[in-house]
């Protein structure tokens, strides 16, 4: 009795996992689920906590153990989605930005979607003019410590706040010069709600960056915001194309195609290449659910999309949520007392103690020694979290504006009826197509998006990916490349160190393996399974002809053979008068019921 007792009890705690959420302000939510509960409990849970009613613009992210990111199905078992052993860590982040966040009914909500913006203004993902910037910044100083008090924050004190990827004097002090003339008296609510209406005038407003190549080979970084389609390539953004004008996505293994129709019938092609299948295939799902959400009028109009013309090959996804203007309809049907609001008052802080100051002259590493697992620095959208103690991301992100012209007005790129055009604007006969807007200085690279999240790795793999991605990994690194002094023997110690993760990356994981061979599998079986249906019907369709009436040659011809005489005295008479016999004895049944 007590070992059935033990065992039942051990095998109640088999179906039970830990599951660890990070969300927005850098807090956790620990709980215990249900092996096989499914992803709207967690998130439900997480809403609960919060107490948000606004929920539908947040998503929760994971990281599979190939290191890439996803977003967790609600429709689907959390167990299965996250390929890993338990505990679980994920993170809550803003999935689809809301158009217009002065619109959102609650505070709680605006609270969490200022969160995020602050995380992607931190992390390089907001890009923008220095004007722009130093106005941002101090609507966060101004939301955080509240007015300027000469008793509390003494000269240079905005110099020990982190707001962007690097700092320079000059912007250190026209932010304290907003702050301290500009914005006394507003209160939190206020400055937060400033923050978020002057970030999304910007253009790199709700961008989560995907890194791809194009046809040429050239890096680009691909991204989904709530006013449609962009790439950012270099310093230009080469292509917006509104929902409206996006048709159709598509992908197979690390290619990725957009298919779009402007004005004047004109249609485009946009052709990427992903450094994965799996981020491709992320890449695809953003935007099947990123183009349903803002462009559907209901939910009741999404269709299952098939990554594939074919319907037994490719990838097949639908999207189950609500659309953006179902969204705002049920939050204008929200009464109740606000929900209180407890803001996190911790900011990053700069303190001038002798070892950061060590860092940001060079001499010391710029991050710190992480214990095992542990993020060294937090994704916007990723499962990575902030840390509260200052580590400063060491690429410089250009801080010019995206500007250039409106949301709705995309850079003109299109090709004259079905002709092919690659992803740099340009048609595959050579003329040109568009000119594309020059939106900064500096390249827009967003390193910290780039590498999975959380980034568990130390030592010489993290400063060897961020200079694979193209960002130095410390300030004094940043110097020595931006002045070309770089010495030979450290040169060779970093062209060895890339050829070695070179190596690493290039072997062949043995779960992808499996993955490919089961994804192979499938696609033959479904194949199979279509041809033997497709053999039974036109089979059934020869059958009712050649028993029917029609007075054809070959018809006549197959009804005199002896094969189709046995068949038929033999097999489909019996068959027809069991089937009338049952027909009649069901009709009779029916009568006297």
């Amino acid at each position: 009795m007590l070992s059935r007792l033990m065992s039942s009890s051990i095998r109640s705690l088999d179906r039970e996992c830990n599951c660890t959420v990070r969300l927005l302000d850098d807090s956790e939510y620990t709980c215990t689920i249900q092996r096989d509960a499914k992803g709207q409990y967690l998130f439900d849970l997480i809403c609960h906590h919060l107490n948000l009613l606004e929920k539908d613009y947040f998503g929760i992210r994971y990281v599979d153990p190939d290191k890439q990111r996803h977003w967790l199905e609600f429709t689907k078992s959390i167990a299965k989605q996250m390929k890993s052993q338990p505990p679980f860590t994920m993170c809550l982040r803003v999935k689809f930005y809301p158009p217009d966040p002065a619109a959102l009914k609650e505070e709680i909500t605006r609270y969490l979607v200022f969160l995020q913006v602050k995380r992607d203004l931190y992390h390089g993902r907001l890009l923008c003019k220095t004007s722009d910037a130093a106005l941002l910044a101090a609507y966060i100083l101004q939301a955080e410590i509240g007015d300027y008090d000469p008793g509390k924050h003494p000269e240079g004190y905005s110099s020990k706040f982190q707001f962007f990827p690097k700092h320079s004097e000059k912007l250190e002090r026209r932010i304290a010069e907003i702050h301290k003339t500009e914005l006394i008296g507003q209160s939190p609510e206020t400055s937060e709600l400033n923050f978020l209406q002057k970030a999304q005038m910007l253009e790199t407003y709700g961008v989560d960056p995907h890194p791809c190549k194009d046809v040429s080979g050239n890096p680009a970084f691909l991204a989904f915001t709530p006013f449609g389609f962009t790439v950012l390539q270099g310093n230009r953004r080469v292509h917006f194309l509104k929902w409206e004008e996006v048709t159709k996505l598509k992908f197979e293994a690390k290619t990725f195609h957009i298919y779009a129709n402007q004005k004047e019938d004109k249609k485009i092609i946009l052709t990427y290449f992903a450094p994965t299948p799996e981020a491709c295939k992320h890449l695809w799902k953003c935007g099947v659910e990123n183009q349903a959400f803002y462009k559907l009028e209901k939910s009741s109009q999404v269709r299952t999309v098939s990554s594939s013309n074919l319907f037994f090959k490719g990838s097949r996804f639908r999207y189950s949520g609500k659309v953006a203007k179902e969204v705002m309809e049920q939050s204008a049907k929200i009464k109740r007392d606000p929900p209180e609001i407890h803001r996190d008052v911790r900011v990053r802080v700069l303190s001038l103690g002798p070892r950061l100051l060590g860092r940001a002259l060079g001499v010391l590493p710029l991050f710190p020694a992480l214990p095992e697992g542990s993020s060294a620095s937090g994704s916007g959208s990723g499962s990575g979290q902030t840390p509260s103690r200052l580590a400063v991301p060491s690429q410089l992100h250009g801080l010019e504006s995206l500007r250039d012209s409106a949301h709705s007005t995309p850079v003109r790129s299109v090709s004259h009826g079905d002709s092919f055009m690659s992803s740099r604007g340009h048609m595959v006969d050579g003329s040109e197509a568009s000119t594309s807007a020059v939106i900064s200085d500096e390249a827009y690279s967003p390193s910290d998006s780039v590498l999975p999240t959380p980034v568990a790795e130390h030592g010489m793999e993290m400063p060897l990916a961020r200079h694979l991605n193209g960002a130095p990994c410390s300030i004094d690194e940043e110097k020595e490349s931006g002045a070309g002094a770089s010495k030979e023997g450290q040169a060779a110690d970093f062209a060895s160190g890339r050829r070695a993760v070179r190596m690493v990356r290039s072997r062949p994981s043995p779960q992808s393996d499996v993955e490919e061979l089961n994804k192979f599998i499938l696609s033959v079986l479904r194949l199979f399974l279509v041809t033997i249906g497709l053999l039974f019907a036109l089979l059934l369709l020869l059958i009712m002809l050649t028993e029917s009436d029609l007075d054809i040659a070959f018809l006549r011809d197959i009804r005199k053979t002896p094969e189709f005489q046995q068949f038929h005295f033999e097999y489909f008479c019996p068959l027809r008068r069991w089937f009338a016999c049952k027909l009649r004895w069901m009709g009779g049944f029916l009568i006297s019921k």
